[in-house]
C-alpha cells in the first residue's frame, strides 16, 4: 500500500520531469538507474531514498524542498493527490507549451485565459 507521502513526492517528481520536458529514461540515465525505477518513484510504490532524492533534485534543478510543497500531512497528501490538476499529462502540456510563447504574446494569451475565465 502507498504511503500518501510517498505519492506525493512522486507526483512532484513526474511533474518537475514533465515540465523541463525530460523522460523517465533521461531521468534515470542521470541518475544512474532503470527507468522502470523512475515510474515506481512516480506512482508512489516505491519510496526514494534521502541520497536518490537529493540526485534527483540536481538531475531536475530543484532543491530537495520541492518535492514536499504542499504537503501539511498524510491526510492533506492523499486529498491533495487526488484533486492535484496539474500532474494531468494535458495540462502540463499545456504549461510547458505556453512557456515556449515568447513573452509578449504569451502576456497576451494570458489575459485572454483571464477574461474567457471570467465570463465562463
Amino acid at each position: 500500500m502507498k504511503h500518501p507521502v510517498d505519492a506525493h513526492v512522486g507526483k512532484r517528481i513526474r511533474h518537475r520531469r514533465w515540465m523541463v520536458g525530460m523522460t523517465q529514461q533521461q531521468l534515470a540515465d542521470c541518475v544512474g538507474i532503470k527507468f522502470q525505477q523512475i515510474q515506481k518513484y512516480e506512482t508512489g510504490m516505491n519510496r526514494v531514498s534521502a541520497s536518490r532524492l537529493w540526485d534527483i533534485a540536481e538531475a531536475l534543478g530543484v532543491s530537495i524542498s520541492f518535492f514536499f510543497e504542499g504537503l501539511e500531512g498524510a491526510g492533506d497528501a492523499a486529498r491533495q493527490a487526488e484533486g492535484d490538476r496539474i500532474t494531468d499529462k494535458e495540462a502540463l502540456e499545456l504549461v510547458r507549451s505556453y512557456y515556449a510563447i515568447p513573452e509578449a504574446q504569451r502576456r497576451r494569451l494570458f489575459d485572454l485565459a483571464r477574461v474567457l475565465s471570467e465570463a465562463a
